[in-house]
Parts: structure tokens; sequence; C-alpha cells
């Protein structure tokens, strides 16, 4: 029998922004007995699933489900709303954003990548007048669609969608909304319906707390009438086919039946706690987390305090300092996970994951190991981080649990 000595004695601390830990009620669920995919308990559960997953993209449109990681959602949005040749208006904000541009030119796609220049584009979020601006010239309306990352997770910014809507509509354009909210969804305030999005593309294992292999579409009437023009390949990712038959729980291929186990316990652990409480609950610790980062006299990758993520907390480091050597010496030190800095990023900050299951003690342990990882890098810091976290965590405390006697 294979043996894959990872980690020493210990709980292993994933602090990255996804894949998130995997909560052990997700973990059991999952090693349920696998049932037939065809059978009747299966449509039953299938429906729930479909119902509920709706409730989280805050849609009464379909959201369509692929055994798949987020990066099949993202073909599937661009396979079922355009055709070869199309011209799309795309927003750098990060890597992530970056990949999602390289994969339409892959498609035969053309699209024209936007942004503020140089490394500034991977500090800010979206720049919803840029877009407006861009599409006022497009008087032949030759852009297709619009495609914008929500919570860039190479950089921890959260962009405003609602007002990329509001760019879209006040230029009169019939582009369609194409949205990435990967590592958003579940974890920061979302809403596919009441701001006007056309496809909206996730996955499995950031908020929704899942291990990857699962993605989404969150697909408008306007998006659904598109596909039936669209002309670029498509089989698997097709949403017609899929859409029909999940009418009675099934799908046209063969489901990920226990990873579908554990994103039906995850919908009702997360509708359980209530949608806004999760979102408030990202909020507090992410604040808690930069409160920390400028304790230590760092600087946080988001340079605009208004698009701060409640998903991640991006670290700068201070020139000379190498990231990657901090949290590799914090890995073997303390058997915690940090995130890398990525793409234009690599290097020079590393990312803390506040996302999922994530809880006051659990942020705690990851600032602490950053804390001490920091020092025996000798990193000068201002002050202590992990002081100034549990301050704020004290000074914004939530309701006791009310524990019966």
């Amino acid at each position: 029998m294979l043996k894959l000595d990872f980690h020493p004695a210990g709980r292993h601390f994933l602090n990255i922004p996804g894949p998130s830990p995997v909560p052990d009620r997700l973990l059991r669920a999952m090693s349920y007995p696998t049932i037939d995919h065809r059978g009747p308990e299966f449509g039953a559960m299938g429906l729930k699933i479909l119902s509920g997953i709706q409730k989280i993209f805050k849609t009464t449109q379909p959201v369509v489900i692929y055994p798949a990681s987020g990066t099949g959602a993202w073909e599937a949005a661009l396979a079922n709303t355009l055709s070869p040749g199309d011209h799309v208006l795309m927003f750098e904000t990060g890597h992530f954003a970056t990949l999602w541009k390289k994969m339409a030119e892959s498609l035969g796609i053309k699209p024209e990548f936007i942004g503020l220049p140089g490394y500034e584009g991977w500090r800010n979020g979206v720049r919803a007048d840029m877009i407006e601006a861009r599409l006022r010239a497009d008087t032949k309306h030759d852009i297709k669609a619009v495609c914008v990352v929500h919570n860039e997770t190479s950089t921890g910014v959260t962009s405003n969608i609602a007002a990329v809507r509001k760019a879209i509509n006040a230029a009169a354009h019939p582009a369609l909304l194409l949205v990435d909210t990967i590592s958003g969804l579940a974890s920061a305030d979302y809403r596919h319906d009441e701001w006007g999005v056309d496809v909206t593309v996730s996955g499995s294992q950031k908020g929704l707390m899942l291990p990857p292999g699962i993605s989404f579409n969150a697909v408008s009437k306007k998006a659904l009438e598109a596909s039936k023009t669209a002309k670029l390949p498509r089989a698997f990712w097709g949403w017609n086919e899929i859409i029909e038959m999940n009418k009675t729980g099934y799908w046209p291929y063969t489901p990920n039946t226990n990873l579908l186990y554990a994103l039906h316990e995850a919908l009702d652990m997360i509708l359980s706690e209530g949608l806004d409480n999760v979102f408030e609950r990202h909020q507090r610790l992410g604040a808690a987390c930069r409160t920390a980062v400028q304790a230590w006299g760092l600087e946080i990758q988001c340079a605009d305090p208004e698009v701060y993520s409640p998903v991640l907390t991006g670290v700068v480091m201070p020139d000379g300092v190498d990231a990657d050597v901090v949290r590799r010496l914090i890995y073997e030190r303390f058997n915690m996970s940090l995130g890398a800095g990525l793409g234009k990023a690599k290097g020079k900050m590393f990312r803390i994951g506040h996302l999922g299951e994530t809880s006051d003690l659990s942020l705690m342990a990851s600032l602490a190991g950053a804390e001490m990882g920091l020092k025996l890098a000798g990193v000068k810091l201002a002050g202590s981080g992990v002081v100034a976290a549990m301050e704020y965590l004290e000074s914004h405390a939530v309701p006791a649990l009310k524990i019966p006697v």
C-alpha cells in the first residue's frame, strides 16, 4: 500500500483561499454508499439540490451543475453563448481574469482586455466607467459579451458587479454580462438576478466548502436565448439537455454522486445559518485579518478599501523579502499552508484565506502561524497582528450560542 507522509503529527492548517477546509459533516456525507443515479432516491435529492443552489445564487433561473472544476464552467459559459470570432470585452483584475481571457482566445473568441495599467490593475477592482466608455464607443454593437471576475482570488479584490450592469445599461448596449464568482459564491454577497447577470460561473471548493469537482453556470433567460444561435461547439457543456433532465432531478451524464451528497449537506449548513449571516461572518473575519496586517505594518494587496474581499487577504512583503520563502518556512515549521502570489504578484505577496467554515479560532490560528513565520523570516513587524485581531474580534463580538442546560 502506498504511504504518503505529507504532514507531521497534528492537524494541517489549510489557510489558502481555496480549496477551503472540508467540514467533517461533508466528509461523512461523501462516505455514504453510492446509489443509482437513475433511481427515485437520487431524483428526490437532485431536485432538492437544484432548488437549494438557486437560493445561493439568489436566482429563480436555472443553475447548471457540472462534474468539473471552475475552469470547465468558464468554458461552458463561453461555449453556450458565443460563436467563433465573436468580440468580447474582458477586464484585467488579476491572474484568474487573465486565465479566462487566454481560454477565450483558445476557443477562437476575440477578447479585448482592458484595465488599469501595469501592476495597479492587480490591486484594484473592475472600473465600470471604463466599461461604459468602451461600450458607448462600440456603436455597431460588435462586442457580444462583457466578462468580469467578481472576487479575484489572486489579489483579494471584490468588484462591484451591480455597477458593471449599470454601465452596460447606461451605454444601451446589448452585450451579455458573464461573471466569475468562483471564490465569491457563498462567502461574498452575490445576486445573480438582482444584478442582471446573464451567466454566473462558480465552483465547489471555496465558499461551498466541498472538494474540487463541481462547477456551476447560473443562466438568465437572455443567455438561454443567446445559446440558440451560438455556434461554438459544445456537447458535454450544452445547457439545454441538462436543464431539461434537471426538471426531474437527473442529469444526462453520470453525475458525481458522492460530491452531490456533500453539496446537499453544504446547502443545508449554509441555508440553516442564513446566507446573509454567512456574508456578515465573512466580512467580520476579513476585517479582523486586515486589522492584523495593518498592525504588522505591512501592505494589503488590494489598494482600494471599498473593494476589500471578505474571502481572502493578500499580504505584501517588504522590498527584498521573497514571499514564497516566507510561505515555505511557515509550512515547514507550523504545518500551515498560505496561498502563493500568482502571475504578476508571484513572490511579492502571500494570501490568507478566511472563507468557508472559517471561525474566530481558525482565523486566529492562521494569524498566529503567519506572525511567527514572519518573525522567523526576519521580517520587521510594527506590532502584533494577533493581538490587534483579537481586540477587533472582541469589540465586534457576535451573540454567544445558547446551549440548553
